[in-house]
């Protein structure tokens, strides 16, 4: 399953990319994500936790950054891991391109996700929600992190990513549902202007 998502930083491009090549600051500013590892140059371990009311994912898994394009300031990472309860596996591929804006930074982000197991039966659709969901927030703790630096600050105290999980979560995701379904089966059959 692709999913994309393009975001704006503030800050200029050679801002952004650095904090891009910091793989461990990256995993502070994803929710649900710890990084617990570092096994070797641009490899590591670690954890994601996922909770959606009564639907609770812990993956342990590794990660490699496999591609690194300083000119065109591109960076590729595929992760791999397991659910704790055996209950299914995950891949995905991570790809990330930064251009110049009028804002500043434009963050393009491309994740290819797979999963196995029980962990894939809770459909595409939901899946394809919260992720989106969390790497809106992962935009907003990217940002956050960035303006603290830029401001002198400790991003440590500023930027902490907040665990996945949560009634905050499934609601956004049910709202992203409820367009997609409002979208598909009522914008077809408006009424045409003669």
């Amino acid at each position: 399953m692709l999913i994309r998502n393009d975001f704006e930083a503030a800050q200029p491009i050679d801002k952004v990319w650095a904090f891009f090549e910091d793989i461990p600051r990256v995993t502070a500013c994803l929710p649900g994500a710890d990084l617990t590892d570092e096994v070797g140059d641009d490899q590591y371990r670690g954890t994601v936790a996922i909770r959606m009311g009564p639907i609770k994912l812990e993956f342990d898994g590794e990660a490699e950054v496999t591609e690194r394009d300083d000119a065109n300031k591109t960076i590729v990472v595929d992760a791999s891991g397991a659910d704790r309860r055996g209950r299914g596996q995950a891949a995905l591929k991570l790809e990330v391109a930064l251009t110049t804006s009028t804002v500043g930074t434009n963050v393009n982000v491309s994740l290819d996700l797979h999963l196995a197991g029980a962990a894939a039966q809770y459909g595409r659709g939901m899946i394809a929600d919260v992720t989106s969901v969390l790497l809106d927030d992962f935009a907003a703790n990217m940002q956050s992190h960035l303006s603290a630096v830029q401001k002198g600050l400790d991003p440590d105290l500023v930027s902490a990513a907040r665990p996945a999980g949560g009634v905050a979560i499934g609601i956004r995701a049910l709202r992203m549902a409820l367009v997609r379904v409002f979208r598909r089966f009522f914008l077809p059959y408006r009424p045409q202007p003669n």
